[in-house]
């Protein structure tokens, strides 16, 4: 395709964006549940870091990311529950 081409196609829907507006709130949606996931995995990933010292670790999984991540501190607390009581 031609460089002229793909520009002006580039500009009319740049152009159509600014008229009509982007669709803001599903990708804002998207971004933050994003965001969540990788908090979650960086939460997992310390608490494995630091559960080495007492033989203790998690699987960083899409699961747990997402409970760790969009629950926090306390989906943290009741993943390792579940490990240690329930899921012997």
């Amino acid at each position: 395709m031609e460089p002229v081409v793909v520009l002006s196609l580039l500009g009319a829907l740049i152009f159509l964006l600014l008229i009509l507006g982007a669709p803001m709130k599903p990708l804002r949606w998207i971004g933050q549940g994003a965001i969540r996931l990788l908090i979650g995995a960086l939460l997992l990933f310390f608490l494995n870091t630091f559960g080495t010292l007492v033989d203790y670790g998690l699987p960083i999984n899409a699961f747990t990311a997402a409970v760790s991540g969009f629950l926090g501190i306390p989906g943290i607390v009741a993943l390792v529950f579940m490990d240690m009581l329930i899921i012997p």
